[in-house]
């Protein structure tokens, strides 16, 4: 789904997810309902399927989530490797489990973006960065997304 079909899907007044898909944690992050300011969230620790997607129902449930945006981490040629095919697998078991909107965007150095970020500005210690870069790094892939919607 490109930019301008999700934003022709998104209900009104819902916040929108924004997961940075990791195979042992999936950082998240939330709009505000005016799907202005991406906010930094919490981070998932992943177990099972089953386990991911009932802490992502509660998610969904209690932040008033009407869409999701994914990292998908290309190559830097642009071209798609192993992750990014997990991330659509993921990608289709929740849009079978939530009927919900889900835009996969591009996350070329998110994580290495906000990682110099929380060093260069926050001077956070490493054993700190390690306990919010995926969360901040699901929050710059979706505000990434929220800017792209002004122009769609």
């Amino acid at each position: 789904m490109n930019i301008k079909e999700f934003k022709s899907q998104l209900p009104l007044r819902k916040a929108i997810l924004g997961i940075d898909y990791g195979s042992k944690r999936m950082g998240l992050a939330v709009s505000d309902l005016s799907r202005t300011i991406a906010t930094s969230y919490k981070i998932l620790y992943r177990r099972t399927i089953e386990v991911d997607l009932t802490d992502l129902k509660s998610v969904i449930a209690e932040k008033e989530i009407g869409a999701i945006v994914m990292g998908l981490p290309l190559q830097m040629n642009g071209a798609e490797g192993e992750i990014a095919a997990e991330v659509r697998k993921f990608a289709a078991v929740l849009e079978e489990n939530f009927a919900l909107p889900i835009l996969l965007w591009d996350e070329r150095l998110s994580s290495s973006a906000v990682e110099n970020f929380l060093i260069k500005e926050v001077d956070l210690s490493r054993k700190k960065r390690a306990k919010v870069l995926d969360a901040s790094a699901a929050a710059y892939i979706l505000q990434g997304a929220l800017d792209a919607l002004l122009y769609a």
